[in-house]
Formats: C-alpha cells, structure tokens, sequence
C-alpha cells in the first residue's frame, strides 16, 4: 500500500532526520547545561571585565598609600619632595610687602584694594590613581593663589554653559548685561565674546574698581588696542571685568555659585575663601553683592589650602564626573583644555602644554592652574596624576616635575640619586616661564605667539 501522507516509511529522508535528532540529544542536553551555566556566571564575568571603579576621597578624609603601592619608587618620590622644598620661593613670607614691591604694582594704580595674607611655607601633595602617595608642608593651610583663582573663575562659566545660562560661547557679552552696566556698550567693546574674555583675547578697553585696563597691559602700558579677538595679554583688569560679567548671568555671588555646584559635591573644606576688593560691590535684585578678583596682584583673589586644590584638580583629571555625578560637561572640559588660535598655551584661563612648551619635561596632555609665588594645579591624564606644589621657584618647576615622572617610570628598586637626563636637563635650562606667564613680579610677556602674529591673527571663534 501506498504509504499515508501523514507517515514516512523506513530510509526516507523524514525518518532519517528523526534519528539524527535523537541521536543528538545528549549532545544537546550538555550545550543546554554549559549556556545556563555561562547565563549564571556572566555577572561576574562581565564585573571582573569592568574597570575598576576610581576611588574618590570623602569630605575630610583623603586615603594615603605607599608609593610603591601605586608603581612609583619611594625614594624618588622622596627625591622630588625634598628637591621642591629645597627651592623654595625667594617671595618673602610678607605677601603685602611682595606685592607693594612688585613691577605689576609699580604704577599710578597700584593701590592694594582687597585682603592680603601672609604666606606659608612650602607645600604640596603628590596624588597617583586617585590615592595621596606623598605631602609636604601645611597642606590644609589656606594661603593666597593668585592666578590659579582664574581657572575656578572659568568653572563658574562652564557652569553657566552647561545650564544654558550661556547658550554659546561665541555669544555677544553685551547681549547678557543688564542695562545698568554699560561695560560692553562701547563700538569697540559691543563685539567681544564669552570666549575672547576667557582666552583673554577681547582686548576690552576701560576701568573697572578704579583700575584702567592699561594699569595691567603687559605687553606695552601705551600700545594701541587691537581689535577684539586679534590680540592675546594677560591682564587682570579684563580677568575681573569677566568676573563681573558672570555675575550679572547668575545674578548671585560667584562664591555662592562655585560652593554648592562644585566645592560642596567633590567634598572641599570649609576653609577656602573667594574674595573681591573693598570697591568691587554691586547691587544684585536689591541685593548688595561683592565681585570677586580673578588674580592677587592688587589684593583678594582665592585662599585655598593645597589639598582643596588637589581635589580641583582632580575632579578634572576625572573630566568633570566625581563618584559618579557629573559636576562639569565633557563639553565643558573640552573647550578649557583646547588651545586657543592666538596663545596655543592658553585654553579657557587654563594654562596648556601645546608642544610641550610650557613644562618640556611634562607630557603634551597636561594642563596646569598657575598662580604666582609659585602656585601649580598641574594635572597629568597620562600618568593618572594630580600633583599641587606651592611657594616654588618658578624656574625649578619643571625640574620638580621631571623627578616626579621619573619616580613613575623608574623600576621600584632604583637608587635615590636623581640621574635621568630629563630632571639633569631642566635643571640646567631652567626655562620655566610660567610664574611670570602667570602673575609672576615681572610684566613679561606670555604669549608665545609673537606680536606681530597677535595682530594679524584671525579673529577668535
């Protein structure tokens, strides 16, 4: 008969697909066995995979760890502590008496308006993955920082962006300032951005607290302006005029604002203070409110002790994000770090190491807060390193900066002696122009860009 449509006769292709079913079975079974056992152990699997978490130091508390714990040589480490205490700052401890002797202060408006405090001694930290791997000196002493208070300024404008209080840094000041404040009225202030007042490219022209912009004009007290955004000077006039354009955008004390949106999150003490001049107050919705200085050089500035520093600093080591809240933008963090067209030093009131030509002896990645004295945030992404070194010869830091490289890089059984031809050779030169780049005694010029180049550079974005 034939066979029925529902059934398959012996050796047909149907039955022989059955037998190989079921002869695989037990094949089968064992790769049911082996996927539930790898579902089960995938979260640990994937957890192991994982990075692992950065540390993040508590308010108060900060872990210490050997340095070998983290692959630098002890006696190394030990050498580049003794060698930033050895060379210390010739600043005498007197900071007013300094700063009244001071060629920035050396003119018709040289008037100390804000407080002056005297400083301390050397001081400083080393931080390696997040752990302080050595400290020196007073390190929870809040002492002047100078120039170093222009890259906190600068945050406050990051934040501002971030919330959309400033749409673009390419925007118009003039078109955020109330009308009481005329500051960008002018036909050569109206086209000055967000952005020429953070690289200090706007060539702002005017006074501001009883000080004319001249009375800080570094690159000749008498030239002519440029036009805004042609021309790069550091000039603390400017700085403290883009202090009191960014509180006329919060509309609340810069202090207030850098406090509860930063200091407060990555756990800072409660020691810092941000100061202004004893002229520099405003009145805010019919509040009496003072404008903080983004420099030191006429007096006020930032007070902050160096471990305070270092957690500044490392909030942007760690771009912007502090035990997993996001504090600044990536965006944010980006455009201060980004070399402007007119100084490749300079990013947003943050220093650079564009061609390594700021510290030879620091990788390219680097970036630095510098104050005068000398005062250095410097911030290491390649090395995983945040390293704060304060009242330091302005010409030893890149020395200090190579012993503590070549206690990353140097095998943990090393000999103490510092002998790499990095440390030997900064010595030597001892080229460090960033004290005086950043508020230092001498009105020296910064740029590297030559002047000639300033004044037919294309306009900043």
């Amino acid at each position: 008969m034939p066979p029925t449509p529902d059934r398959q006769p012996h050796g047909s292709p149907g039955a022989d697909r059955l037998a190989a079913i079921r002869s695989a079975r037990p094949f089968l079974s064992l790769l049911a066995a082996l996927s539930l056992l790898l579902a089960a152990a995938a979260p640990a699997l994937a957890q192991s995979a994982a990075p692992a978490r950065h540390y993040f130091p508590p308010k108060g508390e900060w872990e210490r760890r050997s340095p070998a714990e983290v692959g630098m040589d002890p006696a190394l480490v030990d050498s580049a502590v003794a060698y930033a205490i050895a060379n210390e700052t010739s600043w005498p401890h007197n900071l007013r008496r300094a700063l009244e002797e001071s060629s920035l202060t050396a003119n018709e408006w040289g008037e100390l308006i804000g407080p002056v405090k005297d400083r301390g001694g050397p001081a400083g930290v080393i931080v390696k993955d997040g752990y302080i791997v050595a400290e020196w000196g007073d390190v929870e002493r809040a002492d002047m920082t100078f120039s170093i208070a222009k890259s906190y300024l600068a945050t406050t404008a990051g934040l501002a962006l971030d919330r959309g209080l400033i749409r673009s840094l390419d925007d118009r000041v003039a078109d955020y300032m109330p009308p009481e404040d005329d500051g960008f009225a002018s036909a050569h202030n109206a086209p000055i951005t967000w952005r020429m007042l953070l690289q200090q490219t706007s060539e702002w022209e005017g006074t501001l607290w009883g000080k004319p912009d001249k009375a800080d004009r570094r690159r000749g007290q008498d030239r002519e302006l440029q036009a805004p955004g042609t021309f790069w000077e550091y000039n603390d006039v400017r700085v403290n005029r883009t202090a009191l354009s960014l509180l006329r955008v919060w509309r609340r004390p810069l202090p207030e604002v850098l406090e509860e949106l930063v200091m407060d999150p990555i756990g800072a003490s409660d020691t810092w203070e941000w100061h202004g001049y004893h002229n520099s107050y405003v009145e805010v919705d019919g509040r009496r409110v003072q404008s903080v200085s983004g420099g030191g050089h006429w007096g006020g500035g930032f007070f902050i002790s160096t471990l305070d520093h270092a957690r500044f600093g490392y909030l942007h080591l760690r771009r912007g994000v502090w035990d997993g809240k996001r504090i600044l933008s990536e965006r944010w963090i980006q455009e201060a770090t980004t070399p402007s067209e007119l100084n490749p030093r300079y990013g947003l009131m943050w220093w650079l190491n564009t061609d390594r030509r700021q510290y030879r002896s620091a990788p390219e990645s680097s970036f630095f807060a510098l104050g005068a004295g000398n005062n250095v945030i410097w911030v290491d992404p390649d090395h995983d390193l945040v390293v704060v070194v304060r009242w330091i010869e302005g010409r030893a830091v890149d020395g200090f900066i190579a012993r503590v490289l070549q206690a990353v890089r140097a095998p943990a059984t090393s000999d103490a002696a510092v002998t790499s031809d990095a440390a030997a050779a900064s010595d030597a030169a001892a080229t460090s122009d960033a004290g005086a780049a950043s508020d230092a005694v001498a009105p020296t010029a910064a740029a590297s860009t030559s002047d000639t180049v300033a004044r037919t550079a294309a306009a900043a974005r």
